[in-house]
């Protein structure tokens, strides 16, 4: 299942993480770990659509670059297949970086063409408003897309840590998610 947030209080996660969820049974089955849930139940309010523009900064330049890379390309390609490289960009109202500051963009993208400039790219779109970070109480996940059963399914996953051990980087983490599929 892909997960990707959008709240103006929180981030906008374009691309979080993939897994595959295979499901043997429609969801709802008496199967311990989900149910099938009504909107009103949740209290959903009707859909919207919103459009979000600013600006994004990919600086490469010293003397403070915004993206380094953390893989080289083992060959010479014109395309820079290969290259992968982890950023924090701004994210501005305007054109020039003086602009008002939105929000950052942070996360990873690498060249995966041989034959033309082509990124696969996941990141999140931080606000200034805030953001999930990993150490809320509550984090919330956008879903975008799943397999199987969930099939186009979209909605919102929340996650609490219930147990974490800084020194060994062990956690376990709660989720719940909601999701509209077919």
């Amino acid at each position: 299942m892909a997960i990707a947030h959008l709240t103006t209080s929180s981030s906008f996660l374009f691309l979080l993480l993939t897994a595959t969820i295979r499901a043997a049974t429609e969801p709802n089955a008496d199967d311990g770990y989900s149910q099938l849930l009504s909107p009103a139940k949740l209290r959903l309010r009707k859909e919207k659509l919103s459009h979000l523009h600013f600006y994004y900064h990919d600086i490469l330049s010293r003397p403070s670059p915004t993206a380094v890379p953390i893989v080289r390309p083992t060959t010479n390609s014109s395309t820079f297949f290969g290259l992968v490289n982890m950023f924090d960009d701004l994210l501005t109202v305007g054109l020039e970086p003086s602009s008002k500051i939105v929000g950052r963009a942070q996360g990873f993208y690498g060249f995966a063409s041989h034959s033309e400039f082509a990124a696969l790219t996941a990141q999140n779109f931080v606000f200034v408003e805030g953001r999930n970070a990993v150490l809320s109480p509550v984090k919330e996940l956008p879903v975008i897309g799943g397999t199987g059963a969930f099939r186009f399914a979209r909605g919102y996953a929340e996650a609490r840590t219930r147990v974490s051990d800084l020194t060994n980087g062990d956690a376990v983490v709660e989720y719940n998610i909601y999701v509209y599929h077919y």
